[in-house]
This record gives structure tokens, C-alpha cells and sequence, in this order.
């Protein structure tokens, strides 16, 4: 699997934790949970490296409580991917905008 979506998940995990939870170096309990469990689900997706954004995916792996959760994540930390992690948001919107 491609280490760049992992690095993308925890990158929005990081900015959520940080200013919801106010966790600032490391995850809270909750968030570390969370980004193990999307590593994981990352690394059993079957479409491996043509894995298209969760947004745009036919196969839903994650359990509804999880997914829910991920969606607060990325609708809160996406837009701030713009400023914390500029290279990877330009990466992840390239990416939805081409498939």
C-alpha cells in the first residue's frame, strides 16, 4: 500500500487531535485508535495502489461508527491541510480531481 495515503490520513488525524483534543506532539488515545484502524483498513483495501479517495470508493471498509468519525476528521482537517501540510493537499485534491 502506498505510504502516502497513510501519511495523508495521519496527517489530517494530527491537525484533528491537536485542535479538537488539544493534544499537541502526541495522539490521544481516541485519535491513535482511530489512525490504526485507518492504517489498517489501508492496507487491506483491494484496490492496493489504485485505490481512488475514500470519497469517490465503491467498497466502504470502514465500520459506520469509524466512518463517521473519519468524515468529522477530514471534513474539519482538510481544508487546514492547506497550511499545516501544503504538499499533501495539493497531492490529495490532484488526485480526486483526476479520477
Amino acid at each position: 500500500m502506498n505510504n502516502r495515503e497513510k501519511q495523508t490520513v495521519s496527517g489530517m488525524i494530527h491537525i484533528y487531535c491537536r485542535s479538537r483534543h488539544k493534544h499537541k506532539e502526541i495522539l490521544c488515545a481516541d485519535c491513535l485508535e482511530l489512525e490504526n484502524y485507518a492504517h489498517e483498513r489501508l492496507e487491506r483495501c483491494p484496490f492496493g495502489e489504485d485505490k481512488p479517495s475514500c470519497k469517490k470508493c465503491t467498497v466502504h471498509c470502514y465500520k459506520p461508527a469509524y466512518k463517521e468519525t473519519v468524515k468529522e476528521v477530514m471534513r474539519f482537517s482538510g481544508p487546514r491541510m492547506l497550511f499545516y501540510r501544503p504538499v499533501a493537499a495539493i497531492r490529495h485534491l490532484w488526485k480526486n480531481n483526476k479520477s
